[in-house]
């Protein structure tokens, strides 16, 4: 026979008859491997099922290779630990914030209520105090205040159409606040007693005496005293009441209180501060008063038809006569 280098393409190589000897003995070795396998594993599963015989070395066998399924668990474990987390997140997320929005729901019903409870008592003050005036009175609502800090004014909803007219009084529940300086249709500005420009008669209820309240040329919502003669009897805590001269404002009526005296540098003259007794800063309804008898003295003033709202000149009280 050629050697294997030899040989032609197409000619198949023949086995010697010692390699098929080999061939079939190799197989019939694994044959006969399986079969007692076979039957050792037939064997095992009938003493296990009659005498559980293996139940001790399954147990045993399930310690050995339980760490290795709690190792192969660990990524599932892991992710399933992770989704539920992300998802408790994102729950306490959303719950916290309904809980923020449920909270300033509160809150803004709590102050809408605490503002209406506060609104209400200030018209029963108004209420009251019209019962007791005896008086015309029309109640009216803040709609703007004037801006330059050098002016007190107050914007009011109110105007000619409702039957309001220039130097009507203006009061709260505790006291005058000013007098009508300008009237449109259906709004009017006020001039607050503590401007600069205003004045009104005033009498100190204590002593009788009689003298001006100015506005605070400072802009501290304060009303000034001028000149008052150190021989009066001025003392802090003193009540300021209007004097019904000039027939602009009715006697009686609260101004405010002495809050402080002090002489001038010839000591012959002093000059008092006192604090409103309306609510200046604070009111947003205001009573207009009607039916007054008409003012003596000096004319009411003119207003420039042609100026912006609340530009006007500010009428200023007449000087009572002592």
């Amino acid at each position: 026979m050629a050697p294997a280098w030899n040989r032609r393409p197409g000619h198949s190589m023949a086995l010697a008859p010692g390699d098929n000897a080999t061939l079939f003995s190799a197989g019939a070795a694994s044959t006969l491997r399986l079969i007692v396998y076979l039957a050792a594993a037939v064997v095992l599963m009938i003493l296990d099922h009659r005498g559980h015989y293996l139940q001790a070395v399954r147990g045993h066998a399930s310690l050995l290779i339980e760490p290795l399924y709690r190792l192969a668990a660990l990524p599932a474990d892991a992710a399933r630990a992770t989704r539920t987390a992300v998802a408790s997140q994102t729950a306490l997320a959303a719950e916290n914030r309904e809980l923020r929005e449920a909270l300033l729901l509160a809150q803004a019903r709590l102050n809408r209520a605490g503002a209406l409870a506060a609104q209400n008592e200030r018209l029963q003050d108004l209420l009251e105090a019209q019962k007791s005036l005896g008086l015309s009175v029309q109640m009216a609502s803040l709609l703007d205040i004037d801006i330059d800090p050098a002016r007190r004014r107050i914007v009011i909803n109110r105007g000619a159409q409702q039957g309001v007219s220039v130097g009507q009084p203006v009061i709260d529940a505790s006291g005058i606040m000013g007098q009508v300086v300008e009237v449109l249709p259906n709004t009017a500005v006020v001039m607050l007693l503590t401007d600069p420009n205003h004045a009104i008669p005033v009498t100190i209820e204590r002593t009788g005496l009689r003298t001006i309240a100015y506005g605070d040329k400072d802009a501290r919502d304060l009303l000034e005293l001028a000149n008052i003669p150190t021989s009066a009897d001025v003392k802090v805590g003193d009540k300021l009441i209007s004097s019904g001269l000039g027939g602009r404002f009715p006697a009686g009526f609260p101004v405010g209180e002495i809050r402080d005296v002090r002489n001038d540098d010839t000591g012959m003259f002093a000059t008092a501060l006192a604090t409103p007794a309306a609510a200046i800063s604070r009111s947003s309804e205001v009573l207009l008063l009607h039916d007054l008898p008409q003012p003596y003295g000096p004319a009411q003033p003119q207003v420039d038809a042609s100026a912006p709202p609340g530009t006007d000149a500010a009428p200023a009280e007449p000087e009572p006569t002592p």
